[in-house]
C-alpha cells in the first residue's frame, strides 16, 4: 500500500517542544539535547486514514507523535482486523520493529497527525553513551510491557462493562497528562475499531455504552464522552478484583 505522507527537514528543537517531558529525557545537558536533536532531524505529517508504516517494512525509526491520533492494527490474510493499540501525542511508535528489524503491525492515522522521525541506529549509538537516553529508551519499553499486559488482562478476565470502562479510565488519564480535561473525551476510534481492541462486537460496545449511560455514569454524544460518575467507573473495575 502506498504511503502518502509529507516529510521535510527542519532544525528540530526538542528542547522547546511543549512534549519534550513525555517522549525525551528530562534531565540533559544543553550538549546532550543537542546531540539528541542531530537526530531528531526529520519531521512527517500524515494524513488521517494514511500509514506511518505498514506490516513487514524495513524498520528505520522510531516517531514521536507531536500531534494527531494513531491506531495500529494487524491484518489477517482473509482480510479480518485485530486494533492492538491507540497512540496519541507524546508517545513513541514503532518499537514492534525493534526485534526483527521488520514492523510487525501497520499504523494509521484517525487523524491528520504529525511526528517527529528519530533515526534509531542515532538513538541506539546516543543511548550508549547517554545514560539518560538509555535509561529513557528502556522506561518506553517497559511501559509498552505493561500495555500489552494490560490488554491480555481485558481479554481475558474482564467483563465488557469492566473493558470498556479500563479502556475510558485509560484514556482520559493519558489525555489528562496532556492537559486535557479529566472527565472528557472525544473518540477518535470508532466503535468497531473499540471493539476490535477490546475483544468485543461492535453491538456489544454499543450496548454497553447505553448501560453506561442509562447508570448515570456517562454522557454520550456521538464521539464526544463525558465522564459524570469517575467513581462509579473505577468501581466498575474494582467489583471483581
Amino acid at each position: 500500500m502506498e504511503i502518502r505522507t509529507h516529510a521535510s527537514k527542519i532544525n528540530v528543537a526538542c528542547s522547546n517542544c511543549n512534549l519534550r517531558e513525555l517522549c525525551m529525557p528530562i534531565d540533559l545537558t544543553a550538549a546532550e539535547m543537542a546531540r539528541v536533536e542531530d537526530a531528531v532531524s526529520t519531521r512527517r505529517k500524515v494524513m488521517r486514514g494514511d500509514h506511518l508504516f505498514n506490516n513487514g517494512e524495513k524498520f528505520r525509526a522510531l516517531y514521536a507523535i507531536r500531534s494527531g491520533f494513531f491506531k495500529t492494527r494487524f491484518a489477517s490474510p482473509d482480510g479480518r482486523e485485530q486494533v492492538t493499540g491507540f497512540q496519541m501525542a507524546g508517545e513513541i511508535m514503532g518499537l514492534d520493529g525493534i526485534v526483527n528489524e521488520r514492523h510487525t503491525c501497520d499504523a494509521i492515522a484517525l487523524e491528520d497527525a504529525e511526528v517527529c522521525v528519530l533515526n534509531f541506529e542515532q538513538i541506539e549509538h546516543l543511548s550508549r553513551e547517554i545514560t539518560a537516553l538509555q535509561r529513557h529508551v528502556h522506561k518506553i519499553l517497559s511501559r509498552e510491557i505493561l500495555r500489552d499486559h494490560g490488554v491480555m488482562l481485558l481479554l481475558g478476565s474482564m467483563r465488557a462493562e469492566e473493558r470498556l470502562a479500563t479502556f475510558l479510565l485509560n484514556l482520559v488519564q493519558r489525555l489528562h497528562v496532556r492537559g486535557f480535561s479529566p472527565s472528557e473525551l472525544i473518540l477518535r476510534m470508532t466503535r468497531e475499531e473499540i471493539g476490535s481492541y477490546l475483544g468485543m462486537k461492535i453491538e456489544t460496545v454499543s450496548r454497553t455504552f447505553s448501560k453506561l449511560v442509562d447508570d448515570g455514569i456517562v454522557e454520550v454524544k456521538q464521539r464526544h464522552v463525558r465522564i459524570l460518575n469517575p467513581d462509579a467507573l473505577k468501581q466498575l473495575i474494582s467489583v471483581q478484583e
